[in-house]
């Protein structure tokens, strides 16, 4: 059984949608146990279902919520996340809430894992060949070290090889060159750090104009940067779609043309659609911690719900402390 807790409470399309999305996702893991945190008068739809848990709480986290006020709100559904996870030795944590509340929390109740130095969100992203690309970090942190960033290579590797099955995972610096030299003075030093250790397929720096080519399995960035990267990316995602959508209402000859290539379209729009990811996972933390999108309707939740639900059966976290039991240096 694969139990996970659940903050209900703190997105900005409110519980309704996450309530739907978690009887969605207890229909079709018959091996999940959800326990909903939030306030139970917004959870009624949720009451008397098979293997779903109501806990109340009566605070919510607010989305620009910082490390000392999230820790002072006890009863809120996101603290309860947290204590729940620990009390009932659960498999994840999944949240729609404040981000910044959401990873103070999972590394301030769950701990780094041993000889890690900071937790890295990661994502998967889609890319033109099919193959995902794993980035990280994608905005855990704003500053990072050469260590740091050597750390999230190996924990993105393992992220690759345990989750997509890749034996030997490509892994590069984003940069603003290909050149050894080039690069911030943290990314410059983290190369040299890779390059010195024979890090397992470490490629050296992409530019972020090629990260989405599907040359790179792992796409390593401090944390400002990676979140820049996602930031853009799904603008320029949302950019191109309205500019295609404008382009074939210009005349009636263009929407006869769209109507031949509408399949290829779709194709292409399901496979960049960043829903189908459910949200970025935090690696790093003695737990499976998943952020869904703050915006999430009831698919993306659902995914992300899933995107819990297989970390957690895959092992990643023991994976990852298998990884660095010896990595004290």
């Amino acid at each position: 059984m694969i139990k996970l807790s659940v903050d209900c409470m703190g997105s900005d399309n409110g519980p309704k949608v996450l309530c739907e999305a978690i009887k969605k996702f207890v229909n079709t893991y018959q091996d999940s146990f959800i326990y909903a945190c939030g306030d139970e008068k917004e959870l009624e739809s949720l009451k008397n279902i098979d293997r779903i848990k109501i806990v109340h709480t009566s605070e919510v986290v607010p989305m620009e919520c910082g490390a000392m006020q999230v820790m002072r709100m006890k009863d809120s559904s996101m603290m309860k996340v947290f204590s729940l996870y620990n009390e009932e030795k659960l498999d994840g944590a999944v949240s729609a809430g404040s981000t910044g509340g959401f990873l103070s929390l999972a590394t301030l109740k769950l701990k780094l894992i041993k000889n890690i130095e900071r937790a890295a969100l990661t994502s998967p992203f889609p890319t033109k060949i099919g193959k995902p690309v794993v980035v990280l970090d994608i905005g855990a942190s704003n500053e990072n070290n050469a260590k740091q960033l050597c750390q999230f290579a190996k924990m993105g590797r393992i992220y690759s090889q345990t989750i997509f099955n890749v034996k030997e995972p490509k892994v590069y610096l984003l940069s603003n060159g290909t050149e050894e030299k080039k690069g911030s003075p943290v990314g410059k030093e983290a190369y040299q750090l890779l390059k010195e250790s024979n890090f397992p397929s470490f490629m050296g720096n992409m530019e972020a104009r090629e990260g989405l080519s599907g040359e790179a399995d792992v796409l390593v960035s401090e944390g400002y940067t990676g979140n820049v990267f996602l930031k853009s990316s799904e603008g320029m995602a949302k950019m191109m779609s309205e500019m295609t959508k404008e382009a074939f209402k210009k005349n009636v000859f263009t929407m006869i043309g769209y109507l031949f290539s509408q399949s290829g379209f779709k194709k292409m729009k399901e496979k960049m659609n960043y829903k189908n990811y459910g949200g970025a996972i935090l690696l790093g933390v003695n737990g499976v911690v998943v952020k869904a999108h703050g915006n999430s309707d009831d698919y993306s939740f659902f995914k992300a719900l899933e995107l819990a639900y297989k970390m957690a059966s895959t092992g990643i976290v023991e994976k990852l402390k298998e990884g660095f039991e010896n990595d004290d240096h």
